[in-house]
């Protein structure tokens, strides 16, 4: 079986990504990916937030007695986060074959886009911009928010001619506008849908907020893999499907609604990385009792526009399935 595919012009042996996590770290958990059968890793993200909390530590710890020391510690607090990046995209690049993709998590556009210029002459073969987009300020539009996308891509595209990808918020009123109109700027290599985000609990005995379930379950599937069926065949613009993919089965019906590779992080954790070759297993022989022999063959023949009722992507109301129940 064929399972070659072609994702943001990066040649892949399959569909299969590592998405950017603890599990992208280090040279040694990369090259143990690699030999499980990964495709390609999407290194675990350089924050924005997390070297902004840490700028704060370190002037909370320090008495400045003139705005230069500030700045400097600012500016050393900021290339120490990223010459560690750097490292390991080098380390990384070296020690494996498949592509390594860098990932930057961004909340605004800053100084921090400055960033992109030396990820690419670390030898990234593409970057994943990861826009963390909660439209909680009340005082912003959707318009507002939205246009953050534009600008931030166009930032970072002044930066770097490596292909990039964009790993979207589902928090959009306009969700499939939006990203049509990013893909028309021919700016985006491909999109990731769809950020998970920390998710808040209520501690109810202690009055504390605590996280709820950090890795995806079996199920969580459904999200994304109804938006890349509604999407995948108005877009030109590759789709690689993030959140609930947990098996083999998982990954072939991504594939038919019209995603180009998906992205795997929670199964790693529970089963280990051998659950990666487990899945390309899976794929093949679903594959050849089908009779299909590369995965162009059959992507896509399930989503939106070409499945005979795209009205089940659409419908948001149980009431067909579950009006009987009382």
């Amino acid at each position: 079986m064929d399972l070659s595919v072609k994702y943001m012009g990066l040649n892949l042996k399959n569909p299969i990504i590592v998405g950017s996590s603890g599990l992208t770290n280090s040279v040694e958990k990369i090259q143990d990916l690699e030999k499980q059968g990964a495709a390609a890793v999407v290194l675990k993200s350089l924050f924005e937030e997390q070297i902004i909390m840490e700028q704060e530590k370190s002037f909370n710890q320090n008495d400045f007695d003139y705005p230069e020391a500030m700045d400097y510690m600012k500016a050393y607090v900021g290339d120490s986060s990223l010459n560690d990046f750097i490292k390991l995209i080098k380390e990384a690049k070296e020690a494996v074959s498949i592509p390594v993709i860098a990932s930057i998590n961004c909340i605004s556009v800053g100084k921090w886009t400055e960033f992109a210029k030396k990820i690419e002459e670390a030898g990234a073969d593409a970057m994943e911009i990861n826009i963390s987009l909660l439209p909680s300020d009340i005082e912003k539009t959707s318009t507002h928010n939205e246009k953050t996308y534009f600008n931030i891509i166009e930032a970072v595209k002044k930066q770097v001619n490596i292909p990039i990808a964009v790993k979207m918020s589902h928090y959009s009123a306009g969700l499939t506008h939006l990203i049509a109109q990013l893909s028309y700027t021919k700016m985006v290599d491909a999109f990731v849908l769809f950020n998970r985000y920390y998710a808040p609990d209520i501690n109810i005995h202690d009055l504390s907020i605590t996280s709820s379930a950090v890795l995806s379950r079996d199920g969580d599937i459904s999200e994304s893999l109804r938006w890349v069926a509604l999407l995948s065949d108005k877009i030109r613009t590759p789709i690689s499907a993030s959140t609930g993919v947990h098996s083999g089965e998982d990954v072939v019906k991504q594939l038919l609604a019209g995603a180009k590779t998906v992205q795997v992080v929670s199964s790693i954790y529970k089963n280990g990385s051998p659950v990666i070759g487990e899945m390309l297993s899976s794929l093949e022989k679903w594959m050849e009792e089908k009779e299909y022999t590369n995965i162009e063959a059959f992507r896509g023949i399930m989503s939106y526009d070409r499945f005979n009722e795209p009205q089940a992507f659409e419908r948001i109301q149980f009431m067909k399935y579950f009006g009987g129940f009382e």
